[in-house]
């Protein structure tokens, strides 16, 4: 496997309007980084083009110690696995995973032990005689990422590969690639337009957004301390609950804020440049809401509509301003709509994000856990 360098890569396709604009991201041997973002950010292009598939405008891309800008596919030392299972109907199993090194000119021998350990690892050993249309789709997607392994490439690369497979085969094979990973030690750079993937697959998430990348780090680090609104909005499901507001005071213990709702809140974040007068955006995540909590920052507002999802709850308020809020509950609790209901959140638990959208430093980011057990209590 190999580390990846980009520095400062563009890509054009008239020469004034960049779909990728100065693109810097260090990827480390054996590293899992998952890129996301929304469609039209970037980030099939930017796949695209360490494969070999889309040229490089300007900028400098290397594979291992060796500048791949101008060299092919064929030599970057890359396996790609498509959305598509892009396998030949007319060959079996076993043909479709060799037929890529049978290409590449390499001996039966090794073709037929490498057949064997990759479909091993996937555990599609007693399917190398079927046709694909033979397979399900989860079996036709272990195929492919068989023919990638196959090759023993660099550099692993994954366009959206579960977006074809239903709700229960999209976690068994997010799992099989996860298990996958730590078996081959790869270098893997993944794309895919699902969070969840991102979050429980990737060592490193970047994030982009319209040609950029808005924030790349470890999916704690990202969900903790998101570097602006487009981050912490796009990491977390549900969104982030956002009010706006302004700085009424500014100590060391943090900023007091008064939201457009009318409560007062204190938000544990360093204060910066911050000073009293500024208008910021506040933001509070579902789950760090507690129901019918003593202590923290008090919000009430009537219940409009509650989705059961069997261990939890979302309950979605409306405040006494009109504003909705939505809250993660305990699924065990019978909360009825159209009653009024009181929560709260601590210090914490809030962000607070400048006039420009970027974000203040929280102070304590890891206590989530032991604010909600301090409050419940």
């Amino acid at each position: 496997m190999a580390k990846v360098s980009l520095k400062n890569l563009r890509k054009s396709y008239d020469g004034k309007t960049d779909v990728l604009a100065g693109i810097d991201l260090d990827i480390r041997h054996g590293e899992f980084v998952v890129l996301v973002g929304p469609s039209g950010c970037g980030k099939s292009t930017l796949l695209r083009m360490l494969c070999g598939l889309e040229s490089i405008t300007d900028g400098e891309l290397s594979i291992g110690d060796q500048v791949v800008n101008d060299l092919p596919p064929a030599q970057r030392g890359i396996a790609m696995v498509f959305q598509s299972y892009a396998l030949y109907p007319h060959m079996t199993v076993a043909k479709n995973m060799a037929f890529g090194l049978k290409v590449a000119g390499e001996n039966k021998a090794d073709i037929t032990r490498r057949i064997a350990h990759a479909a091993g690892i996937l555990k599609i050993d007693h399917l190398l005689d079927r046709l694909p249309r033979e397979l399900s789709g989860g079996q036709r997607q272990r195929v492919a990422i068989g023919r990638a392994i196959v090759r023993e490439p660099k550099l692993f690369l994954f366009d959206e590969p579960l977006s074809n497979l239903d709700a229960a085969l999209r976690v068994q094979t997010r799992l099989e690639i996860a298990k996958l990973h730590r078996q081959l030690d790869a270098t893997i750079v993944y794309v895919t337009h699902d969070q969840v993937e991102a979050m429980t697959l990737g060592d490193k998430i970047v994030v982009m957004n319209e040609g950029k990348i808005q924030q790349a780090g470890s999916p704690l680090e990202l969900y903790q301390q998101p570097r602006n609104l487009f981050v912490a909005t796009f990491i977390g499901s549900p969104k982030m609950n956002l009010f706006t507001g302004v700085v009424s005071s500014v100590s060391e213990a943090g900023l007091r804020v008064t939201l457009s709702t009318g409560q007062v809140v204190l938000a544990e974040v360093e204060p910066g440049n911050a000073k009293a007068g500024d208008v910021v955006t506040v933001g509070l995540r579902a789950e760090h809401i507690l129901e019918n909590a003593q202590g923290g920052e008090v919000f009430s507002g009537r219940v409009s509509i509650v989705e059961h999802l069997g261990e939890a709850n979302f309950i979605y308020l409306t405040l006494q301003n009109g504003q909705d809020m939505v809250v993660r509950g305990d699924g065990n609790n019978n909360v009825r709509i159209g009653e009024q209901l009181v929560v709260s959140a601590h210090s914490s638990a809030f962000h607070v994000f400048d006039a420009e959208g970027l974000a203040l430093r929280r102070r304590k980011p890891g206590n989530m856990t032991s604010a909600r057990h301090a409050l419940a209590a």
